[in-house]
């Protein structure tokens, strides 16, 4: 599926939600609608958690934690066909598999969590399928921006960026040996990042959300969703009951670790940041209808 059909698709559907809702009503169903489609792997992933945990039986000549492997390598080839993604971004993708697989390594050799179940496709006790989880964030940044045709702007220095992410990724490792600075880094996001913002495409209008808020509602769903894998059994954190609701100091961490995906996603789309203010406010592309 190519973009330019991605956008015939968006009109149509568009027209029609807008000849039956509110046009304010119209313009949020669309919103929602765009991000499910951003959200796409990610959702998908989570679907075959969930469907997995209710069918999987433990004399099946696979292990479910295998199976999540194939099918995660299943859906990002599926997507390169279908032109989902491109191969630039899928190549960042996989920087963020391998990036989320070192650190699923480390914080399970560290006693943080671990992934209860048997399999083959396993590393030093992670299944391979826990990058694809991290992927899923790389593709929805990467889908996102593409589907509501965002800028953003004014954009930090490219180097602070890079100094950031690099300094909230080494404290993931670091807090176990030294202090954790994590109160200095969510200061730090908003001195780096306070003044962006995200300028993105709903029908014919152009809106905008300073980008920290929009890191923190991303780490409301990012939680929400990892509440899944814990419910399921499919990883656990140390000392947590199945039932029990991830801590919310794990929200923090996922709104520190989406700056870093954001500043590796934006080595894909470097065009996008830091556009002039009156390009940010205008389309770069024709909306869809």
């Amino acid at each position: 599926m190519t973009q330019h059909s991605t956008r015939q698709i968006e009109r149509i559907l568009g027209d029609r939600v807008r000849a039956h809702l509110p046009p304010a009503l119209a313009e949020f169903v669309m919103f929602g609608l765009k991000q499910g489609w951003a959200c796409l792997f990610g959702g998908l992933i989570l679907a075959a958690i969930l469907l997995t945990r209710a069918v999987w039986q433990d004399d099946w000549p696979i292990y479910r934690y295998d199976a999540l492997v194939i099918f995660a390598l299943a859906t990002q080839a599926l997507f390169l066909w279908a032109r989902l993604e491109s191969m630039d971004e899928a190549k960042v993708i996989l920087l963020f598999h391998l990036t989320g697989t070192a650190m699923e390594i480390f914080k399970v050799q560290a006693g943080s969590w671990t992934y209860p179940e048997p399999g083959l496709l396993k590393l030093m006790g992670v299944p391979l399928f826990s990058g694809f989880m991290y992927a899923s964030i790389g593709s929805y940044m990467a889908r996102v921006i593409r589907i509501f045709d965002m800028s953003f702007t004014p954009y930090p220095p490219f180097w602070l960026t890079l100094v950031l992410a690099t300094a909230i990724y080494v404290n993931f490792f670091a807090h176990h040996f030294v202090p954790d600075i994590r109160i200095g880094l969510f200061a730090a996001t908003v001195l780096v990042f306070g003044r962006t913002r995200i300028w993105f495409t709903i029908g014919n209008a152009r809106f905008w959300m300073p980008l920290p808020l929009a890191a923190f509602l991303s780490s409301i769903f990012v939680w929400l969703a990892e509440n899944i894998g814990t419910v399921t059994g499919t990883w656990a954190y140390a000392g947590q009951h199945s039932l029990q609701m991830v801590s919310f100091d794990k929200m923090g961490s996922w709104y520190l670790l989406l700056y870093v995906s954001f500043v590796t996603v934006s080595l894909v789309f470097r065009d996008a940041m830091g556009a002039p203010l009156e390009q940010a406010k205008e389309s770069r592309a024709k909306p869809a209808r």
